[in-house]
């Protein structure tokens, strides 16, 4: 299952995100678990950038998870992952999650990952 909005964006520039990219680019050995749904105007308008973003980065396709939600943000694994918002990326490594992104966070979902990522790996 793919989501239309997990389609990058054409006209997102990595040269201008180089930092959230390096960051994406250098942690190959976690997952992204994506809930949102094509219907929905903030996915629509986060995911293709975050999507842009994993792309730039080269992250491989099976470590990318998508689910579909209905308007009642009912979908797989939205009751184990606590999902109330979409779109919601939640990143883990062996099965254990490092950082999450809702729908509410001020910044795009690249940036606020990558920065919650860079903060969760300093800290090692």
């Amino acid at each position: 299952m793919s989501l239309e909005t997990m389609e990058p964006t054409p006209t997102w520039d990595a040269e201008a995100h180089a930092e959230t990219v390096d960051v994406l680019e250098q942690l190959d050995d976690l997952t992204f678990k994506i809930w949102g749904a094509d219907w929905c105007k903030d996915c629509r308008a986060e995911l293709p950038d975050f999507a842009a973003a994993l792309d730039a980065a080269g992250v491989d396709e099976d470590r990318i998870e998508q689910y579909e939600v209905d308007r009642d943000k009912n979908g797989p694994l939205t009751e184990e992952y606590e999902v109330e918002l979409i779109a919601t990326i939640v990143v883990e490594r062996d099965g254990g999650e490092i950082a999450r992104f809702e729908e509410e966070e001020p910044v795009p979902a690249a940036i606020y990952l990558a920065d919650q990522l860079r903060e969760s790996e300093l800290a090692h």
